[in-house]
């Protein structure tokens, strides 16, 4: 039985109304990009794109934080003008030349390109001064004298190397204001060896930083008592600490560190952008004559608009009314075209089937989820009950189980979070630079202890160049992932090879172990999520079975492969192919790690996680780790 509607609701009446709105917004918007298109493509040759301007702002307001003269600035606009193709003038606020590109004497334009002051700079141009408004390039009397630097440098080295022992390696690089900082390192590593590796002594300000920290804070502190607010201590990030109100804090130490930079900074300047030869360009506008023609053109283009329309609707709205009514009478659609329609009819036919299995699939993960959440909740329930009753201590040792089986429900979460992630299409990288060979070392050492308790030789194989550009978190993600697994399945005595390899426009990682491997039915199903070679879940010989579906989605991600060889008894080898350009995973914003300083001068590096696919568990080193990453995220 046909089911009538109103005739506003047809599909017809919809779909024309719905056309005839795109056709008249379409045509205006013709109308109007040909009424501005000669307008834009001069004023185009005015802004020369803003990465040429933003180039230009950012080398100026670097050179005006390094120095406190526009002196010299002369073999810098030059240099910028060769690269941007623009000639570039420099003025005092009053107009008065400091600086030109070339050329002869040219009548500037009435308002600015832009204001050039490291004290007071456009956050949309240089982002990095965040909120403060100051160049952080300009150091001023907090840059080191070379036997200071060189002093800080030799201690921040010996750290790296120390730290480098132990299995945490890092980088040295320095601040503007020539102080060395360790970059790549967890935060929580730094805290455990800083002590060890003599991290604190680095954090210590110099005698040359000591007396600027203290100037700074004197100034403020004039600032917050002339407010009424109570004094405050200054670190060498300029955190304020001790004020009960952090706006007035925050205010007076801008104020204040503008004041104490404003002798070693350059004055501020005006900045022009002119075209080539220091032309102006010409205004551009519309003729009466020009208009009229373009909206008779208009008219006509929507009249045929509205007539071709009408015919392709009633022509659409068949085919949809016979589905509808094959939805109605529960029978399948008539699939008499091989167009959009014909396509929906097929996939409309196959719905219910597949309906049905994505709902069973449904029940299967949750109740995978729930057995695997289940097993650590009863644990930390039946230890706090027993604790509770008396029957268990409530020493150190309990708090331990519990923070372990805690630890291991973060890990669970991490492992599904990731995979969401993955699923939305928001698994963020950051590729960059870096050796597969090198990477896969830093693994194997981070791995080495857990191979000798089990008895298993862990080796890294690498034949040629194996620089490729990847996420280097996520690439020891995934050879940690595979490396875990391997170990766990490989008995003593037995091996675990990393080799590394590379052809043209690719590198290989192979993991191989010669362990229980995988029967032939299950190879199919390894990258399933919650499948486990060990059908008995048992925690003793496999984790939550999440791994390696992880590992398939970061692979995907890099724009890379990953398959699996195996025999039973003989081993298994798994095998990542990534090619060695960046192959556009869904990372966005390209960035180093975020540099931080706990409690002085350590970069963090985000956490590599743990491996996990025929049944794995995050080493203890692993999972405090993922579990601090956790903690710090907003």
């Amino acid at each position: 039985m046909t089911r009538s509607f109103p005739r506003r609701r047809s599909l017809v009446v919809r779909l024309t109304a719905v056309s005839l709105l795109i056709a008249l917004v379409s045509i205006a918007a013709t109308a109007w990009l040909a009424v501005q298109t000669t307008t834009r493509a001069i004023q185009q040759e005015q802004g020369q794109a803003l990465s040429g301007d933003a180039t230009i702002y950012t080398e100026l307001i670097g050179f005006a934080a390094a120095d406190h003269s526009w002196d010299r600035v002369g073999p810098k606009l030059r240099s910028l003008s060769d690269q941007t193709g623009r000639r570039i003038v420099l003025t005092t606020l009053d107009r008065r030349v400091l600086g030109d590109s070339g050329g002869a004497p040219v009548t500037l334009p009435v308002k600015a390109t832009a204001s050039v002051d490291p004290l007071h700079v456009d956050p949309v141009l240089l982002p990095q001064a965040g909120t403060s408004g100051i160049d952080p390039r300009a150091a001023g009397p907090f840059r080191l004298p070379a036997p200071e630097r060189e002093e800080l440098t030799t201690l921040a080295e010996k750290a790296a190397a120390c730290l480098t022992s132990v299995g945490f390696p890092s980088q040295v690089r320095p601040a503007a204001s020539g102080r060395p900082q360790l970059t790549g390192l967890d935060p929580i590593a730094a805290r455990y060896f800083a002590a060890k590796c003599g991290i604190y002594e680095l954090a210590v300000p110099t005698p040359t930083e000591q007396a600027a920290l203290d100037s700074l804070e004197a100034a403020v502190n004039r600032c917050l008592q002339a407010q009424g607010a109570e004094p405050v201590k200054l670190g060498l990030d300029f955190e304020a600490l001790g004020g009960a109100d952090q706006e007035p804090s925050r205010a007076c130490v801008d104020s204040a560190r503008r004041e104490q930079l404003t002798p070693y900074v350059a004055p501020p300047a005006l900045l022009f952008t002119l075209g080539p030869g220091g032309s102006q360009l010409p205004t551009f506008t519309l003729s009466r004559e020009n208009l009229t023609r373009i909206l008779a053109v208009t008219g006509a283009v929507l009249v045929l608009a509205v007539a071709i329309t009408v015919l392709v609707a009633t022509r659409l709205s068949r085919p949809l009314r016979a589905l509808t009514e094959a939805a109605e009478q529960d029978r399948p659609a008539p699939v008499k075209s091989r167009d959009e329609v014909g396509y929906l009819a097929t996939a409309f036919n196959d719905l219910t089937a597949r309906r049905e299995r994505i709902e069973e699939q449904r029940k299967a993960m949750v109740s995978d989820i729930a057995h695997e959440l289940r097993n650590p909740l009863n644990v930390i329930r039946g230890r706090l009950e027993a604790a509770e009753d008396g029957h268990l201590p409530f020493d150190r040792a309990l708090t331990a189980s519990l923070l372990e089986e805690t630890v291991l429900l973060q890990h669970i979460v991490d492992d599904l979070q990731d995979l969401a992630a993955a699923d939305a299409g928001q698994l963020r990288l950051h590729p960059e630079p870096l050796d597969a060979a090198e990477l896969a070392g830093h693994v194997a050492a981070a791995h080495a202890d857990r191979a000798a308790a089990a008895g298993v030789t862990l080796t890294v194989e690498a034949t040629g160049s194996n620089d490729l550009e990847a996420d280097p978190v996520r690439l020891r993600q995934i050879v940690g992932n595979l490396v875990t697994n391997a170990i766990r399945h490989t008995p003593a005595g037995g091996r675990v090879t990393i080799d590394v390899s590379s052809t043209v426009d690719a590198v290989t990682l192979a993991v191989a172990d010669t362990g229980t491997g995988i029967a032939a039915a299950d190879l199919p199903h390894v990258f399933d999520r919650f499948w486990r070679a060990e059908k008995s879940r048992n925690r003793q010989t496999g984790g939550s079975g999440l791994g390696l579906a992880i590992v398939r989605h970061l692979v995907r991600a890099h724009g890379g492969t990953v398959t699996v060889e195996s025999e039973v008894d003989a081993g298994s080898t798994f095998t990542v192919r990534l090619p060695k350009a960046d192959g556009g995973g869904e990372g966005a914003g390209v960035r180093d790690a975020q540099d931080v300083q706990p409690p002085g001068a350590v970069a963090e590096e985000g956490d590599v996680g743990g491996g996990d696919g025929r049944g794995e568990d995050r080493p203890p080193v692993d999972r405090d780790r993922r579990a601090a990453a956790a903690d710090r995220q907003p």
